[in-house]
């Protein structure tokens, strides 16, 4: 077991570190109160290479591995996970599905914009009656020899309203159910393709998250991607990656968490002394250290496992599963220190703690997670 980061690892850690300090902090309370979009700020990740960091450079991407990905995920995440989410989504579910699934064709037109950070993707598989239950698709993909009509709706789309490019799941043999299922590249300004308002949500306020309907949209044959009756296959390959991303966010939502209650704790003084100097205060940063330390050494096996061509399939859902539930844990806790300031915007932690519950349904809920565990070591 090799626990010590190469040279390049660190410095990739830092410059998402000094990133997510200077770009990221300045506005994000005022981002999340008005639902922004941090577009600048995505922009600039762009020019870092982070939007598509696991891609081979002839494709525009960064050619890095999944460590040092998870690596910039946490940082981030410790800032703004309204931000860390978008670059979750084009890492892990929109340049990893073309990279490894999409033809030459669709790499070329498609994943080289999205992986260089000029355009960015989303994800579209959940629906009004298909969320954990992915199989149950209403959308349907009517072939018409060289094209489908697709209709349907799409719910809880990241990156809906601002996304040049959409992977979509759609049933197009409903007789074959899971098997009849295919995924399409589907882009914006599409004939019938339409974008509804955007929610309004508890947490990660600043990211783009729309309804998207689809109006008897003409997609081309070539923007299937792989054999028909493969989307299904693609979808559960794509997110098993996207659980570390997620997962890597929670752990940095809760890092970013105990950082701030650890600094306010030294400095809030309560009879006569530190409140950090008082056992009950002091027994909750050690807690949290140790979930958080816990939480890490999950989330970095899965990524290493990923990295290394094994199997991480039970790795990644242990460590989304648990990651998530630190994250939660973590900044109640932290808001506890805090007091009556943890309750106001200006010290951060409510804002990580409301970020905080998402983790917990998206990329697959806590539920599924322990259905994919438990399957996994019931083998």
């Amino acid at each position: 077991m090799l626990f010590q980061l190469s040279e390049e690892q660190l410095m990739i850690r830092q410059a998402a570190r000094d990133f997510a300090q200077n770009e990221l902090k300045p506005g994000v309370i005022e981002r999340d109160e008005h639902q922004k979009f941090p577009a600048e700020q995505v922009g600039k990740l762009g020019e870092l290479g982070f939007l598509g960091m696991m891609v081979a450079e002839k494709y525009g991407g960064s050619g890095l591995d999944a460590l040092s990905y998870v690596l910039v995920m946490e940082e981030l995440s410790k800032i703004d996970a309204s931000s860390s989410v978008v670059v979750s989504v084009n890492n892990s579910l929109v340049c990893y599905g073309l990279e490894a699934y999409g033809s030459e064709l669709q790499k070329q037109k498609y994943l080289v914009p999205l992986a260089s950070g000029l355009q960015i993707g989303a994800f579209c598989l959940s629906e009004p009656e298909a969320g954990s239950d992915a199989t149950s698709q209403h959308t349907t993909a009517e072939d018409k020899g060289d094209h489908y009509l697709l209709n349907g709706t799409k719910n809880w789309i990241t990156n809906g309203g601002t996304a040049s490019t959409y992977l979509v799941i759609a049933q197009t043999h409903p007789e074959l159910k899971h098997k009849g299922i295919n995924a399409f590249i589907v882009e914006k300004g599409m004939e019938g393709f339409t974008v509804g308002p955007k929610e309004n949500k508890m947490g990660i306020r600043g990211s783009d998250t729309h309804s998207l309907m689809f109006d008897d949209v003409k997609v081309p044959k070539e923007n299937r991607i792989g054999e028909d009756g493969f989307g299904f296959k693609f979808a559960m390959k794509t997110l098993e990656g996207g659980r570390i991303g997620i997962a890597a966010q929670a752990l940095g939502i809760a890092a970013g968490a105990y950082e701030l209650a650890l600094a306010y704790a030294k400095q809030r003084k309560s009879f006569g002394k530190p409140i950090s100097d008082h056992q009950a205060i002091a027994f909750k940063l050690a807690d949290m250290a140790t979930q958080i330390e816990a939480a890490r050494m999950l989330v970095y096996k899965a990524a290493w496992l990923k990295d290394q061509g094994l199997s991480y399939t039970l790795a990644g859902s242990m460590a989304k599963l648990y990651a998530s539930k630190v994250a939660m844990d973590v900044t109640v806790e932290a808001v506890q220190v805090h007091g009556g300031y943890g309750f106001v915007k200006e010290y951060h932690v409510e804002r990580l703690m409301r970020d905080a519950k998402i983790t917990q349904i998206y990329e697959g809920t806590s539920e599924i997670q322990q259905l994919v565990i438990s399957r996994e070591i019931l083998k």
